[in-house]
């Protein structure tokens, strides 16, 4: 949520801050940045405009993305977020009628397939409900389509048992997952070869990276080492605001893109007191929590605006 005051061309932030808040005279150029393709990836968007020269010039020293809703009083902050693994289960078998009873078809390999995964969603989701970890901090796998059937002009045949089936699942892996266990199970227990399975990650080229083109996990730290960290936290105190324990993001975001090229990235969103209707029916937010985000973000970007960063030997960031 981006309060419409904050809206503007590169440098209108600077502009609103001396308008709201006299005798503050920013250091720092502040950037609005609109872009597409977010629900898919971000991969002509973001991830694009991350990479250019145009985003390198502009010397950039953190980002602000998108949080979540926060039921309580408390607003939430994501210092990381799950990488989306999109996994296409293909299986394969003989057709046959609809009344035979044989081995190895491809719906009941597909269905062996889907009780496999619907039993590891549950240990991760078991955690969950246990509060032993955060809904960030687990890996969740949910089916997005189940394709099969041979079609008809009224439908599907229904006295024929399929030579192909094939499912879709949304995978949604943390930081500090094991990959590489994660890979072996798909390989060994989701999708077998001896079951005539086969499967692809990236049906969509998403299979994203827990680590940033440096090597390093795709997190940004949120103790004193990170003093944009600091910062938000007095600025959300000093406009009468509480946060909550850094988390998580469970879904993603385009901050990813810019945690990648090793910059801080931190996904906030003043939104308390309100339901996560993500994506639901009806999703609202109340008017006084909208005009409180407001004092907020000014606060926020009053503090990030005035903070020079000096580095070792370099000279400090002058833009933001």
């Amino acid at each position: 949520m981006v309060p419409p005051p904050l809206w503007g061309p590169p440098g209108f932030g600077g502009k609103y801050l001396r308008q709201r808040v006299p005798g503050h005279e920013p250091v720092r150029t502040v950037y609005v940045a609109f872009a597409p393709d977010e629900e898919i990836g971000g991969h002509d968007g973001a991830e694009k405009f991350a990479e250019s020269d145009v985003f390198k010039n502009m010397n950039v020293g953190v980002v602000l993305d998108e949080g979540l809703a926060s039921p309580s009083e408390n607003y939430r902050a994501f210092y990381a977020e799950r990488c989306p693994w999109w996994l296409v289960i293909k299986a394969r078998g003989a057709p046959g009628h609809g009344a035979k009873l044989y081995d190895n078809s491809a719906m009941e390999n597909l269905f062996k397939s889907i009780e496999s995964v619907r039993r590891f969603r549950g240990s991760q989701f078991d955690l969950v409900k246990a509060g032993l970890k955060g809904e960030g901090e687990v890996i969740s796998v949910n089916m997005a389509f189940l394709k099969a059937g041979t079609p008809s002009p009224t439908g599907f045949v229904m006295n024929l048992q399929p030579s192909e089936a094939e499912a879709g699942f949304d995978i949604r892996v943390p930081p500090n997952a094991n990959t590489e266990a994660l890979e072996r199970r798909i390989a060994e227990e989701f999708a077998p070869a001896s079951r005539n399975m086969t499967f692809e990650l990236g049906q969509f080229k998403q299979k994203g990276s827990i680590h940033n083109k440096f090597g390093k996990p795709l997190i940004t730290a949120t103790d004193s080492s990170n003093p944009w960290w600091s910062l938000l936290e007095d600025a959300v105190k000093n406009a009468n605001g509480k946060l909550g324990k850094p988390d998580i993001f469970p879904a993603s975001t385009d901050a990813r893109h810019f945690r990648n090229q090793g910059l801080p990235a931190i996904g906030f969103s003043p939104m308390a007191n309100t339901p996560v209707l993500l994506h639901d029916h009806n999703e609202f937010l109340n008017q006084a929590e909208y005009l409180k985000g407001i004092d907020i973000y000014e606060s926020i970007i009053k503090a990030y605006a005035s903070y020079i960063q000096y580095t070792k030997g370099e000279i400090s960031r002058d833009e933001l």
